[in-house]
Order: C-alpha cells, then sequence, then structure tokens
C-alpha cells in the first residue's frame, strides 16, 4: 500500500507528543507535516526525548500548507481553536481526526457547556468514535471527534451492561486521572504542591463530560441515560480508572457478559480482577472488569489517558478511516514498571 501523507497541528503538547511517537513508526503514515501557534522550531526541540528520532521541523499554522502536504490532518487543540482549524482543512479537502471536544456533543449540549459552536455544517456529518462500541464508523468519514478519555473509560465500562441495568436507578461514576490529563500548560491545580500526596474531586455531577456520557450511552442503546459523575485528579502522571456503579435489573453474571461484549475486539481486555492503570500504560488497551453483590453492579475500565484516552484512540480512528487494519502503529507494550 502507498503511503498516506499526515500532519499533526498542535504538536507542542502531550497528546501531540504521543501522535509523533506513533507516527514516526507508522507502516502507512508519513508524518510530512508539524505545526504550532509559533513554529520556527523543530519537533525534537520540543519534546527533547525524540533528539535524532524525529527532528522534523515544526512550522506556524498555515492550512494551504497542511492541505500541500497532508491528505489526514490531527488536530491536539484546544476547543473553539480545533473548531476554526478543522473548517478550513475540511474546506481544503483535507481529511481531520479531531483531539477536541469540539465535536463530540449536538449543538445544543456544546454551547451549554463550551462557547458558541461555529461550524455546525461539519458537526452534522462528524463521526463519533469509540471503535469497540461503533465498530467502522469512522470508515471513509471526512471529518471524526475522537472522544476523551473519561468518556471513553466510562463508556466501555458502561455499555456492556446497558441493556442489564435499571436506568430508572441512578448511576454513580467515579473517575480517577493523573496529572497529565490537564494538559501540559501549568495551573495552580496542577503544581507540584497541590498534586503530590493528594487526591481531590474537581467538577463534581457538573462535569461537561457527564453530558457527553449520557448523549453517548442514550445513542449507544436508544434509552435515556442520566449519570451522577464525580472526577477525582489523582498524584500520578498518566492513567485513569472509571468505576461505574448502577443497579441490575437482569441476573446476569457480569464478568461473562463483557466477555461476549468484546470478542475479538483486539484493545480490550477483561480481567478476572480488578486492572491497575499501570497494566495499560503507554498502550491502547482498555482493561475493563466487572462484579456484582446482589442488584449491586461495579464496572470498571482502566486506560492510559493520553493513550487510549487521546492520541492512540485517534490513530485507531484515523486507520479505520483510512480502511486500514485498526491495529497498525499501536502500542501493545505497557510502561512496566
Amino acid at each position: 500500500m502507498s503511503a498516506i501523507n499526515v500532519g499533526i497541528i498542535g504538536v507542542s503538547g502531550y497528546t501531540g507528543f504521543e501522535l509523533v511517537k506513533m507516527l514516526i513508526g507508522h507502516p502507512v503514515f508519513t508524518l510530512t507535516y508539524c505545526a504550532n501557534t509559533e513554529g520556527a522550531t523543530t519537533v525534537s526541540e520540543l519534546h527533547p526525548a525524540l533528539l535524532g528520532v524525529c527532528d522534523l521541523g515544526v512550522e506556524k499554522v498555515d492550512l494551504e500548507r497542511a492541505a500541500a502536504a497532508c491528505e489526514l490532518v490531527f488536530l491536539a487543540l484546544p476547543h473553539k481553536t480545533a473548531m476554526q482549524t478543522a473548517k478550513g482543512l475540511l474546506e481544503r479537502g483535507v481529511k481531520v481526526v479531531d483531539l477536541s471536544a469540539d465535536y463530540r456533543l449536538s449543538a445544543e449540549n456544546y454551547e451549554a457547556f463550551y462557547c458558541e459552536h461555529e461550524d455546525i455544517d461539519n458537526l452534522s456529518h462528524a463521526v463519533y468514535s469509540i471503535p469497540e462500541l461503533h465498530g467502522k464508523a469512522a470508515q471513509g468519514a471526512r471529518l471524526i471527534a475522537n472522544p476523551g478519555c473519561h468518556v471513553t473509560a466510562t463508556l466501555l465500562a458502561l455499555a456492556p451492561f446497558l441493556n442489564h441495568i435499571d436506568l430508572s436507578h441512578p448511576i454513580f461514576i467515579d473517575s480517577k486521572t493523573g496529572v497529565s490529563g490537564a494538559g501540559k500548560s501549568p495551573s495552580a491545580s496542577v503544581h507540584y504542591v497541590s498534586v503530590n500526596d493528594n487526591i481531590n474531586c474537581y467538577n463534581i455531577i457538573k462535569h461537561r463530560h457527564a453530558t457527553e456520557i449520557e448523549q453517548h450511552a442514550s445513542a449507544f442503546c436508544g434509552a435515556e441515560v442520566n449519570v451522577t459523575f464525580v472526577p477525582s485528579l489523582v498524584p500520578m502522571t498518566r492513567g485513569m480508572l472509571a468505576c461505574v456503579y448502577a443497579t441490575l435489573k437482569t441476573d446476569c453474571d457480569p464478568l461473562p457478559v463483557m466477555e461476549e461484549f468484546y470478542a475479538a475486539k483486539p484493545f480490550a481486555r477483561v480481567r478476572q480482577t480488578p486492572p491497575h492503570t499501570k497494566m495499560a500504560s503507554g498502550t491502547n488497551f482498555a482493561d475493563v472488569y466487572a462484579a456484582r453483590h446482589g442488584n449491586a453492579l461495579v464496572a470498571m475500565c482502566a486506560i492510559d489517558n493520553l493513550m487510549r484516552g487521546a492520541s492512540s484512540q485517534a490513530l485507531v480512528n484515523a486507520n479505520i478511516m483510512m480502511g486500514l487494519d485498526e491495529t497498525l502503529g499501536i502500542p501493545t507494550i505497557a510502561y512496566v514498571p
């Protein structure tokens, strides 16, 4: 198969870094364009770990240049900036995988939590894709809305049981994330002295990702799903563990339900004991587990928030988009110890 030229806009951050690491070894995609808001640097100057591995120049964002160099572009940009960039790329015939929230929600839900949506036309055809749940929906798409970390981990724990739980009863989600989920920019909440030897909940109940969970869980099962979502920041660099608590309406055995649901899914691993975040660190794996106590269900999913929660899932979706095997170029060896 001939090479497919791809680019990254927003290469400076953690998710951009992870995309570079995977793309430089991809058997089909060739990384030909990297950009950020300033330019005039190289990938290895932004990410010194890549010195001698990838010294590709980093340009200031130029959509004409990106369109000339690439068939597909990954956007690792903040919300609002992403939709402005995606619109310009799509107008120039470039396919886009967007890692921001700009195309994940309905216009109504998006504007309730973010800002006015400036690209309604493209929102209507954006494909939201967690491959285990949405299959090959991304194949042939022009624009993929890549789900985020909290939502990916939660839906992968919850989805196998949506037909088995009583949706009239509360569904509680406790999702713990490493500090890299807050991004590379420094702030008081992610300062070392704020995070070290500490754990704290943030934006409880009203977190904007709760709406994303509800919208896509409801769409998946065809019934209204409401959740109470509590995210926590824990003192580790990367990793996420989402625990879902719900009430069963059927007499099911949780692990066999998960095993059947995720049969032949290469990146979902059903564990016989509760997973640790280190099991999936640096990979695209989602390690899931479930148990019951009477009619009380506990389902959980451990992922790497930067990988399965962002960059590696974006690359899986790009593989599917371009008609490739979804496993191409995707890391499977965890960062252990």
